[in-house]
């Protein structure tokens, strides 16, 4: 009886801590970057993760910013604040690939790949083509 108690007691713990576990953090939230205080809102986007930028310190300066540096000049006059500049993301819970990052600074878009290196830290990485790439750090926005 004591052994049907105790299994009964496990299998009643590890089903109240299953959810915990398959809901690991997710990168979906809001994220500060390293460059001019920018914040990122990071969404799903069909099942796969996306980015769009909320503000920055040049946007709080200039509200109705364009994406002057955009190699597509009909792309140009776009405004900042809102644009998608991580698109298509996939794979997780910890690891995403394959998705394309837009970097308004050179009007560059990327291949990327972002790493949640643990609940509040996200690493993306974006790539000219390997070993040309550059690495940023974001912490989530509490």
């Amino acid at each position: 009886m004591t052994t049907s108690r105790s299994l009964l007691a496990l299998i009643a713990g590890l089903t109240l801590t299953a959810p915990g576990v398959a809901s690991a953090a997710s990168p979906a939230g809001m994220w500060q970057t390293p460059e001019d205080h920018g914040l990122v809102e990071v969404y799903d986007c069909g099942g796969k993760l996306c980015g769009r930028i909320v503000t920055s310190d040049k946007l709080k300066a200039q509200p109705d910013l364009k994406d002057a540096a955009n190699k597509d000049p009909a792309l140009r006059d776009r405004p900042l604040k809102s644009l998608v500049l991580m698109r298509n993301f996939d794979g997780g819970p910890v690891r995403w690939r394959d998705g394309a990052i837009y970097r308004p600074q050179d009007g560059g878009t990327y291949k990327g790949s972002m790493e949640l290196v643990d609940p509040n830290t996200l690493k993306l990485t974006g790539c000219v083509v390997a070993p040309l790439c550059k690495t940023q750090v974001w912490k989530r926005v509490k």
